[in-house]
C-alpha cells in the first residue's frame, strides 16, 4: 500500500483489544477498569498492557480517584485519540468500499 492508501491507518489500533477499548471510550464519557474488564472479558494484565499503549500514544487519559475508600482508576479518551480513532474508522471504510464487488 502507498502513503496515501494509508492516510488514517493508525498501527495502535491493529489489535482488537485495542479497537474495542477505543471504540467503548467514543461513545462513553470515560470508563473504569473494572467495568472495561467484565464487558472484554480479559485478564488485568493483558487489559493494563493494552491500556498502557493508548496511554503512551497520548489516546486516552488515566484518571485515578477513590469511591467508598475504594481506588478507581478510570479512562478517557482525548482529542487527539479520538481524531485517530475516527480517521482509522474512515480508513476502513474506505478500504471495504475500494473492495466491495460491483
Amino acid at each position: 500500500m502507498s502513503d496515501e492508501s494509508q492516510k488514517g491507518y493508525d498501527k495502535a489500533f491493529d489489535n482488537v483489544l485495542r479497537l474495542r477499548i477505543m471504540s467503548i471510550l467514543m461513545v462513553n464519557e470515560r470508563y473504569d477498569f473494572n467495568s472495561f474488564k467484565a464487558l472484554l472479558q480479559v485478564t488485568d494484565g493483558n487489559l493494563a498492557s493494552h491500556l498502557k499503549h493508548l496511554e503512551q500514544a497520548e489516546f486516552i487519559r488515566v484518571e485515578k480517584s477513590f469511591a467508598s475508600r475504594k481506588p478507581l482508576t478510570t479512562y478517557v479518551s482525548t482529542d487527539k485519540g479520538r481524531k485517530s480513532f475516527q480517521a482509522h474508522l474512515d480508513f476502513l471504510e474506505q478500504l471495504i468500499r475500494q473492495n466491495k464487488a460491483s
